[in-house]
């Protein structure tokens, strides 16, 4: 499934967070999982995988006895920090509160961005504070990744 867009919402009292409808309503438990992985990324946002996609990409990592340190080191950061989280029947999520603690995700309004593979968890107000800026330098950043995949 590919998630692009974004849309505003809020993590509830108890760390609930409804996945919206207009992702929710394409997902299915075949192709897509049960559940979803959440991995709280440095940057200050929470990424979202559903489960299926999670899996298929965590195949893509070398596999080893022995890993090398730092791929070792890669692996109990990466699958340490994430979490398999079920989904309820109103379509939530709960959010460990670490999580949120190491997003610096401290207040209730969130907008969840759709990237790519993934979905973002991300503080509206910096959101909304940063979103001309991002637009603006879009192209640019576009055109530095694209040169660096000439390489």
């Amino acid at each position: 499934m590919l998630f692009t867009g974004h849309s505003e919402h809020a993590i509830d009292s108890k760390l609930r967070l409804a996945i919206p409808a207009k992702y929710r309503n394409h997902l299915s438990s075949e192709r897509d999982g049960a559940a979803w992985y959440c991995v709280p990324w440095p940057v200050g946002v929470l990424r979202l995988y559903t489960e299926k996609r999670f899996e298929e990409l965590s195949d893509l990592l070398p596999k080893s006895l022995l890993p090398a340190k730092e791929q070792a080191d890669l692996n109990s950061r990466f699958f340490g920090f994430a979490e398999r989280l079920d989904m309820d029947a109103q379509g939530r999520i709960a959010i460990p509160r670490l999580h949120l603690e190491l997003a610096e995700l401290t207040k209730p309004e969130i907008v969840i961005v759709g990237a790519g593979i993934m979905l973002e968890v991300r503080d509206r107000a910096a959101w909304v504070a940063a979103r001309k800026q991002s637009f603006a330098e879009l192209s640019e950043l576009a055109s530095r990744i694209e040169a660096k995949q000439g390489q």
